[in-house]
């Protein structure tokens, strides 16, 4: 076994044993999981992946996604490590986190100055503008990373009427 395969599995063991740490110096909320980097990975995605299901958004649902998602030493996701940590209750919206965090590019987590593998937790809100706070949404801070999903996709497109069919 090379040594990276030894030093992933031990990262891997380490990660289902320790507690989690919020990850600090980035914009993004998260928390690394395991054996704690120097300096915690950082989002690079200029605007967060997720896109609200439009059939969730019409009807005002809301709910929180939790995933634990594997960050290689590249600062990529590792394909098929990705988690629902807790999930929502909502298919839709479990899906659309899940779809949507293989688009997140990170800047990778650093020990002594060298890239390091890490896995985080990664909370994705989903909230609509028009539907009332859910239970606990005062702690989620407003201008928060991941609080802000992306809904101009998921809004519906403006009915054709008979003036608009010229």
């Amino acid at each position: 076994m090379s040594a990276w395969a030894i030093r992933l599995l031990f990262v891997l063991t380490i990660g289902a044993l320790v507690g989690c740490k919020k990850g600090e110096g980035s914009r993004l909320s998260f928390q690394t999981v395991g054996r704690q980097p120097d300096v915690a990975p950082v989002m690079l995605n200029k605007e967060l992946p997720f896109r609200y299901p439009p059939a969730l958004y019409a009807q005002k649902v809301q709910g929180n996604v939790t995933l634990r998602i594997f960050i290689d030493s590249n600062g990529a996701i590792v394909p098929d490590s990705t988690r629902i940590a807790e999930t929502s209750g909502f298919t839709a919206l479990d899906s659309a986190a899940m779809k949507g965090s293989r688009e997140l590019k990170f800047e990778p987590a650093k020990t002594l100055g060298q890239p390091v593998p890490v896995s985080i937790i990664l909370p994705v809100y989903f909230r609509h503008p028009d539907a009332p706070p859910l239970a606990g949404d005062s702690i989620i801070k407003r201008d928060s990373v991941a609080a802000k999903v992306d809904t101009t996709t998921a809004k519906q497109p403006a009915r054709k009427t008979s003036q608009s069919k010229k």
